[in-house]
């Protein structure tokens, strides 16, 4: 990603995808990040492992659609960004539908040699 806007639609291609290979690679190999569901990962190996057994689970339908973006740069090479979806297709473990959540991305987002990458992100479902 040459650009730290592009974090947001690599985020949700990633997630619609169900390409948990892909969603890790978003992060630094030492990044850390906190998932919808509550599960914590640090490495990219393990955010990798994390998202494998949420994609078989809950989110094993998920779409995310994108709202507001807000992206605020924190120095060079440095920016938060701030990312509303609504998550469509959440199964429970039966297989039925839940109902769409809001939810909201935080990511804090550093230049690497192959672009631009989450450090750390925690993405959690919104009050309705």
């Amino acid at each position: 990603m040459s650009e730290p806007a592009d974090f947001s639609r690599a985020f949700a291609a990633a997630f619609g995808t169900q390409d948990s290979e892909a969603f890790a690679a978003l992060f630094t190999d030492d990044g850390s990040f906190h998932s919808l569901t509550g599960h914590f990962a640090e490495t990219r190996a393990e955010i990798a492992k994390g998202q494998r057994a949420e994609f078989a689970g809950l989110s094993r339908m998920a779409r995310l659609v994108s709202g507001k973006t807000t992206l605020r740069p924190l120095g060079p090479g440095a920016a938060i960004l701030h990312q509303r979806y609504v998550v469509t297709g959440l199964r429970d473990a039966n297989g039925a539908d839940l109902p769409r959540v809001g939810a909201l991305l935080t990511a804090v987002l550093v230049a690497k040699g192959a672009g631009w990458q989450a450090l750390t992100a925690t993405f959690a479902v919104l009050d309705s």
